[in-house]
């Protein structure tokens, strides 16, 4: 609402808001000087969207449609296997100290389920099952509870970390070093600390879920089980995966291909006998 304030003051009135103002508003919005994502200006159109529709309910002003604007959502490029060594790299946890044991963790974690900051912060000790290998998800973007798969690897690396960290069933599984519940802005502090003093100048959190999905795509995931991992609503996120790396699909399509290898392995063994 300040947002739009600074665009059309509210002591003009409320029942001069109209589809003109509206659509003032988002040209606004485009040409500012701080150049505003797509995504960030629909953050705004949908929360004066609220404020708009009830005026409408209540006959403040004449209804009309309020519309978001079509957004062209980018995936950034996820993180490279160079950085990733220097990410999963063990630090000595003799040496180290617990915010960058965990952060270690807390990065490995991201790769191996490909789950969300708030996400993964929500988790609880009682919620890891070491027995049947699955981790709950209480606190999901679409707010639906479910259960993904926890790997060997990422589970060995879990059974350490609660060995090093200590409490109880009901405490937070990622926590800060007095105990408590780890934070958003706590997580991402951390994690672009660790990056940076490992040589990665990138410290988004978000990339590792990109990371996932990508390379569950070119290792020849199938898309329907990446999307209930990634718990989308729908196909359309995961096919924008897809599309974006087909090339490397292709690659690995050719390496692999039964028609190619065995016509390759047929001419050599002729080769061989000529």
């Amino acid at each position: 609402m300040k947002s739009f304030d600074s665009y059309f003051s509210l002591e003009n009135g409320i029942n001069t808001i109209d589809k003109d103002v509206y659509f003032g508003y988002i040209e606004y919005l485009q040409n500012k000087a701080d150049k505003l994502s797509d995504v960030s200006i629909n953050s705004y159109l949908r929360g004066l969207r609220v404020f708009l529709k009830h005026c409408m309910s209540e006959k403040y002003i004449r209804e009309f449609k309020v519309e978001l604007i079509r957004q062209t959502e980018t995936i950034k490029e996820p993180y490279t296997s160079v950085e990733l060594n220097k990410l999963l790299e063990k630090p000595d946890i003799k040496k180290c100290d617990f915010v960058e044991y965990r952060t270690w963790v807390l990065e490995n974690f991201f790769l191996g389920t490909g789950v969300r900051l708030s996400t993964a912060i929500s988790i609880k000790i009682k919620e890891i099952d070491f027995e049947n290998f699955l981790i709950k998800l209480s606190k999901t973007k679409n707010r639906n509870q479910q259960y993904i798969p926890l790997s060997n690897n990422l589970a060995q690396i879990l059974k350490e970390y609660l060995e090093y960290r200590g409490g109880d069933l009901e405490d937070y599984l990622f926590c800060n070093k007095f105990g408590k519940q780890l934070t958003t802005e706590g997580a991402k502090t951390a994690v672009q600390r660790y990056n940076e003093r490992r040589g990665v100048e990138r410290t988004s959190i978000h990339l590792f879920r990109h990371t996932f999905a990508k390379l569950w795509v070119t290792n020849g995931g199938d898309i329907f089980t990446l999307q209930r991992l990634l718990g989308h609503k729908s196909l359309e996120m995961v096919r924008r995966y897809v599309n974006l790396y087909g090339n490397e699909i292709q690659k690995q399509y050719t390496m692999y291909n039964p028609l190619d290898n065995f016509i390759e392995e047929k001419q050599k063994t002729i080769r061989l006998h000529h």
